[in-house]
């Protein structure tokens, strides 16, 4: 028996799908040494046929780091740790933007781990951008602007007020999640990577507003392009593991009225600091 993975690239920026390896079952120190070259080369790797339980992908992601409880979203009986992203006509997508997740906080998540558990009959595809390839196109004077830049992320942004009123608990939490988390600033670009998205950044507090919206909204759209990005075609069971730092994904929200039904672990990383080029 071997621990030898198949790696086969989707893109020549971002993306791979993997064979040889159930995540279900403790990876051996073979296979996890593979898995993060992987993700370090292609950001985002694909697993096909990987039925998982909560308790096994707490495990299978407790391997990478320490594990983020969301402050708002559900989460798995079994494990606090696995959120659910349960998502149809009465509860309609709130990520079908661009996004990296949860950059609202000081140490935003290196890794997420995402397993589909129920899909629609057709729709629902996730797609990832390279924040790596983003930056690697932009002009060196403007890189080296953002390179001096930071960034303002704020939880609200994507969680307002009026998607956590239905009921008093949820008000109550989210209010409490605002309070915990007030906006707070992250370099511009690190890793040689941009670290802005759609999902949370609000404004680049070292420019006048005018330039920082412009600038802010030029960044959000050139993430976009098409050469940036891998596709997925979610199947049941199917598994993505990427780094949460130099990517970002939108998930489409094309499947209403059917039901989508998502868990996730996130894996938290270090405060980003300056990385020069």
């Amino acid at each position: 028996m071997t621990d030898k993975l198949t790696i086969t690239p989707l893109g020549p920026h971002i993306g791979a799908v993997i064979a040889g390896v159930n995540l279900a079952e403790p990876l051996s120190q073979g296979q996890f040494e593979q898995l993060h070259r992987a993700l370090l080369k292609y950001q985002v790797l694909f697993f096909r046929n990987q039925p998982i339980t909560p308790r096994a992908q707490r495990a299978l992601a407790n391997r990478f780091g320490d594990l983020h409880i969301h402050p708002v979203y559900p989460h798995t009986e079994e494990a606090e740790e696995i959120i659910v992203l349960d998502t149809h006509d009465d509860n309609p997508p709130d990520n079908d933007n661009w996004h990296t997740d949860v950059t609202f906080i000081e140490t935003p998540p290196a890794l997420a781990i995402l397993a589909a558990k129920q899909l629609p009959p057709t729709g629902g595809d996730t797609l990832w951008a390279s924040g790596i390839a983003a930056l690697a196109a932009l002009s060196p004077p403007l890189q080296t602007l953002l390179a001096g830049l930071e960034a303002e992320h704020d939880f609200t942004k994507s969680f307002p007020a009026h998607r956590h009123d239905d009921s008093e608990e949820a008000r109550q939490r989210w209010q409490a999640a605002v309070a915990r988390h007030p906006p707070l600033r992250h370099p511009v670009s690190g890793r040689q990577a941009l670290f802005v998205n759609e999902g949370f950044t609000t404004r680049l507090p070292g420019l006048p507003p005018k330039e920082s919206d412009a600038l802010l909204g030029f960044l959000f759209e050139h993430i976009t392009r098409p050469e940036f990005q891998v596709r997925w075609r979610w199947q049941e069971n199917d598994i993505a593991i990427w780094d949460n730092r130099v990517t970002q994904h939108y998930a489409n929200a094309d499947y209403l009225p059917a039901r989508r039904v998502m868990h996730r672990a996130t894996i938290l990383g270090d405060k980003p600091f300056w990385r020069p080029g």
